[in-house]
């Protein structure tokens, strides 16, 4: 996975109200989800990427209410 496959999932779950309801459910699957969107994002790429994504983004891409709990592992 690349910087650009981040920027990309983040830049169509802000727009996709449908990815967004998926990454609000409990215990919802980031990896499958963007996987199942189109794009390459595997646990170690979210977990070593989660210091370059602000907080911003990610509440922003989600439509406010995103909440990334820690390591993708521990969910």
């Amino acid at each position: 996975m690349s910087e650009e496959q981040l920027k990309a999932f983040l830049e169509k779950v802000k727009v996709d109200t449908s990815l967004q309801e998926k990454l609000k459910a409990e215990g919802a699957d980031v990896v499958a989800i963007a996987k199942a969107a189109g794009f390459s994002i595997t646990t170690e790429d979210l977990n070593s990427h989660r210091q370059g994504v602000c907080d911003d983004e990610l509440e922003g891409a989600a439509g406010g209410t995103f909440c990334w709990p820690g390591p993708v592992g521990s969910w």
